[in-house]
């Protein structure tokens, strides 16, 4: 494990890329759409050329080869699974079209950048299969971040059973909607100080997240209210009654999204090396 560096699988617009150089890590970014990772090269050409970033114009899946990337016009939303593109344009974002895209697993992307400190993931329907590919290693991030599906408690149960699988027993669950309130503790625990994190960012990771970490069964309870809001308010909420949906809304039943964050358990052990010192 490099103490040094970060992944970010599912760069997008680059908002994580930019808060993890900046806190002093070198970054291997990881981005499906070819479009994006352009944008990128360009945004980023002095960490490029400084060999602080590493961007991989790839989609992460099950197994390596051509898959088919569904753009969506708002490109946070595009994903490999039609099914979610499809959701995305309930959400009232139209589809835009379709493009080949090679792909890899990330057992292979970590095999040949080498296995990071921090892994976060966020590739819309696929982070668990990226998360499953760790299995394959014997060696794994001391920490994992990724997007919770929040359809129920029994999906939840089955996230959190898969980290633990992989020999991660510490989670935190963050609420994404509201990472423009975070802020860096004081001192530093992660890196070097670099200001607030991007309001449509991922936001702090490891030591510098806020709130205690919990065993599985406080993850799973500290996801009851969240899954409630969802299903009330969400995207396909079971009250499809605008009005009475907005009425819940204004008392506080307003759904979100969480990522799941993951500690490698202190059983496993991992070689630690020099890491960006705290301010």
């Amino acid at each position: 494990m490099d103490g040094n560096l970060i992944y970010d699988v599912g760069m997008h617009d680059g908002a994580d890329t930019d808060y993890y150089l900046r806190k002093g890590f070198r970054v291997v970014a990881v981005e499906a759409d070819p479009l994006l990772a352009r944008a990128a090269t360009q945004r980023f050409s002095s960490a490029l050329a400084d060999r602080r970033l590493t961007i991989v114009n790839r989609a992460i899946a099950s197994k390596p080869g051509k898959v088919i990337l569904h753009r969506v016009q708002n490109s946070i939303w595009s994903s490999l699974q039609e099914d979610r593109a499809e959701l995305a344009t309930r959400k009232g974002s139209s589809h835009t079209d379709d493009v080949e895209v090679e792909a890899t697993t990330s057992a292979e992307l970590l095999r040949e950048f080498g296995v990071p400190y921090y892994l976060k993931i966020d590739i819309e329907g696929l982070d668990t299969t990226a998360l499953r590919g760790l299995s394959e290693l014997e060696d794994r991030p001391q920490y994992v971040s990724i997007e919770a599906e929040r359809r129920d408690l029994t999906t939840v149960r089955e996230e959190l059973s898969l980290f633990q699988s992989l020999g991660y027993d510490r989670f935190k669950v963050i609420a994404q909607h509201l990472v423009h309130h975070q802020r860096e503790p004081v001192p530093v625990r992660e890196g070097t100080a670099a200001g607030r994190p991007a309001a449509e960012s991922s936001g702090l990771f490891g030591e510098d997240l806020p709130g205690r970490w919990l065993d599985m069964a406080a993850a799973v309870d500290a996801y009851r209210r969240p899954l409630l809001d969802h299903s009330l308010t969400g995207t396909d909420a079971l009250i499809k009654n605008r009005w009475i949906r907005a009425a819940l809304k204004r008392v506080g039943f307003r759904a979100g999204w969480y990522d799941t964050h993951a500690k490698l358990g202190s059983r496993v052990v991992i070689d630690h090396v020099e890491r960006p010192s705290a301010h």
